[in-house]
């Protein structure tokens, strides 16, 4: 009796202190593919910078918290999460429904177009049976990827995947890949607006699936990490409120990266 009292009293004790930990967030180690400029890179000096950069330690300032950036593969993100390598996402990623069965999200952080990119004046639309027989790069682990192998390769197009936008670009550039389709900003700021982006630009219109790419990109949170949520999303709503975000916006976009 005396020795089930005291192991009653032990697992409380664990469990209150468990508790304790997961509420103290002097520290919170963020996840993030530094292959994705302006929103994640690595600098000459080792540093990752970048939109979502800046926001995060501008969200842990907020918390008065510490900021670990830890670079993974995007693929690897939500694995490395739920292993509790880190303790956020943050690295432009969409909020969708297939994820959230997986993490949790704070409220939306800005918003995102997918386009596909093509040598200029090549005829390519972001159509399935325009596109059939071509090879289209894609990143893995994004609703890009997602939305290729369920909307375009059915009807024979050809979607290669691979670990960064870098690889898919060097492709693209060599003519081993016919298009590549991404997030409209990284497209343009990180590849058209570049040297060896000059023969290329957005082909037709918008590609959108609401089923998805969810709607607009959010920090991913582990489920059961509601106080980490909810504090990310105080945070959040002051750095709106105040118009730091928009100073942090301006580093980067001329255009509003919110939206509505």
């Amino acid at each position: 009796m005396k020795t089930s009292l005291k192991l009653s009293v032990s697992a409380a004790l664990l469990a209150l202190s468990c508790v304790a930990s997961a509420k103290d967030w002097t520290t919170i180690r963020i996840g993030v593919d530094p292959t994705y400029a302006p929103f994640e890179s690595v600098a000459p000096d080792g540093r990752v910078v970048g939109f979502d950069v800046d926001l995060g330690n501008a969200l842990c300032a907020r918390l008065k918290a510490k900021c670990v950036w830890v670079q993974s593969s995007f693929d690897g993100l939500i694995p490395g999460l739920q292993a509790r390598k880190f303790d956020v996402i943050l690295s432009s990623m969409a909020a969708t429904a297939k994820r959230r069965e997986q993490i949790d999200f704070t409220n939306r952080l800005y918003r995102n177009q997918t386009k596909l990119v093509a040598r200029r004046n090549s005829g390519a639309k972001p159509e399935a049976t325009a596109l059939q027989g071509k090879h289209i790069g894609v990143e893995q682990g994004t609703v890009q990827e997602t939305y290729g192998h369920e909307k375009w390769a059915p009807s024979g197009v050809q979607i290669v995947s691979y670990q960064s936008y870098d690889q898919a670009y060097d492709d693209l550039t060599t003519g081993r890949l016919d298009g590549v389709l991404m997030d409209a900003v990284q497209g343009k700021l990180g590849f058209l607006d570049t040297p060896r982006g000059k023969d290329y630009a957005f082909a037709g219109d918008t590609v959108y699936d609401a089923k998805i790419m969810g709607d607009g990109d959010a920090a991913g949170i582990r489920k059961g990490d509601s106080d980490l949520r909810d504090a990310l999303n105080t945070a959040f709503a002051g750095l709106l409120a105040d118009g730091s975000y928009k100073k942090i916006e301006a580093r980067y976009f001329d255009f509003d990266m919110y939206g509505k």
